[in-house]
């Protein structure tokens, strides 16, 4: 399976090289049995608040939003869709995770790849499934559990 990855860069900052990006997302999608296609965004607060209003019904930016391509067309290499990550926002949320800020990265390319895929977490079972193939992903690269608490060494 080959995994192409559209880099687009519409902020100023910091963020992962497209080396990184490409290993998380080619870990994400193991399961893909076939070539598939997605596009990742980096963008400011106000683009991703604009987004997320526009498309969630939801106030400000958020730090990942995740856009299936949902079409009964069947398009080789499979079209998995898009990928919108709010630079600033990644940066605050691994300060105040205590996380760093490549394993915060690292995390929602990974969340927002499942998403693409069709899993959620607005049910609490779909939840639980979610953040254990999560934490399975992240483990294959050497990353801690993002949902144990800091300090919680169960």
């Amino acid at each position: 399976m080959t995994v192409t990855v559209d880099i687009q860069h519409a902020c100023s900052g910091t963020v992962p090289t497209a080396t990184l990006i490409q290993s998380w997302v080619e870990s994400a999608l193991q399961a893909v049995p076939e070539d598939c296609e997605l596009s990742v965004r980096f963008v400011e607060e106000d683009e991703s608040a604009d987004l997320n209003s526009q498309y969630r019904g939801k106030p400000g930016p958020t730090n990942v939003l995740s856009f299936p391509f949902d079409n009964d067309i069947v398009i080789e290499p499979r079209l998995l869709g898009d990928l919108v990550i709010c630079a600033p926002v990644v940066a605050r949320e691994a300060v105040a995770q205590s996380k760093t800020e490549m394993n915060h990265w690292a995390h929602l390319v990974v969340h927002g790849c499942l998403h693409l895929l069709g899993y959620d977490h607005i049910e609490d079972v779909e939840a639980e499934e979610m953040e254990a193939l999560e934490t399975q992903i992240l483990k294959s690269l050497a990353i801690d559990d993002p949902y144990r608490e800091q300090g919680d060494e169960t």
